[in-house]
């Protein structure tokens, strides 16, 4: 299923994820967890909560395997595209099946599911570019009354994670906090760019969305190199939109159903 292993797509705090190929055809991608407590609940939290989610902007469990320490997890593998070489239209439409799938897990199950690590790294593109949700090892199963959560840890990664995950006084944590992480995944679409960079030649744009904000602020124009008139309208569009997102108070921020 996976010639011995011999394809590696990636690695992550708790795994090894391996290019595999189902005798009927269709590419998966088989996560192997590492041999660790940790890794023992990861793969306990994202069975649980993946299996029991069928959408189409969310990527798909088919199986899962264990033997002794070793656990694997086997999800349908989309092919994969680099979004740098996407137009802005493309990635606009991308953007909307991502929130479709963020707006499925927090509204559409039966159970409240947080994913806690929105980032371009969870999600995939398929053949056609529809966006699928991945890694759920750190999501959460939550009743459906929007309430706020108790978390022993901040969970998430640097640059994505919401405020409230540090500065309790601020306001609880709760789904606000996905869509936190999705409006800092939207200024990095909106720029091409990671949104911490200390190596561009602007000093003002190190940190892109103070930058974006500013702009906007000062009434300016977002400059995009090569970009149409009706290019540079939507890239606003996704920034205005990304800085509702990314408020300090989760109070203030959308649901993603807006």
């Amino acid at each position: 299923m996976t010639n011995n292993f011999n394809q590696r797509l990636g690695e992550g705090a708790y795994g090894t994820v391996y290019k595999g190929k189902l005798r009927s055809g269709p590419f998966i991608a088989v996560k192997m967890m590492g041999q660790s407590m940790a890794s023992e609940q990861e793969f306990i939290s994202e069975v649980g909560t993946i299996g029991r989610i069928h959408h189409v902007n969310v990527v798909q469990l088919i199986g899962f395997c264990v033997e002794g320490s070793k656990y694997a997890l086997i999800h349908f593998q989309p092919t994969g595209i680099e979004a740098l070489a996407l137009r802005y239209e493309k990635m606009f439409d991308i953007a909307l099946g991502v929130a479709r799938g963020i707006d499925y897990l927090h509204h559409g199950c039966d159970m409240q599911i947080l994913h806690f690590d929105i980032k371009p790294h969870n999600i995939l593109l398929d053949e056609n570019f529809n966006p699928k949700i991945s890694d759920f090892g750190l999501a959460k199963l939550y009743p459906t009354d929007g309430s706020v959560v108790n978390l022993t840890a901040a969970r998430g990664t640097m640059g994505y994670m919401a405020p409230e995950m540090f500065y309790k006084n601020i306001g609880g944590v709760s789904y606000k906090a996905d869509v936190y992480s999705f409006g800092m995944l939207l200024m990095e679409m909106a720029g091409r760019r990671k949104n911490m960079n200390p190596f561009t030649e602007d000093i003002g744009q190190i940190y892109f969305p103070l930058w974006a904000y500013d702009q906007l602020y000062a009434g300016k124009e977002i400059e995009i190199k090569d970009a149409t008139e009706e290019e540079r309208k939507l890239v606003k569009k996704i920034i205005i939109v990304a800085l509702w997102c990314i408020q300090m108070k989760p109070s203030d921020r959308p649901p993603m159903t807006k």
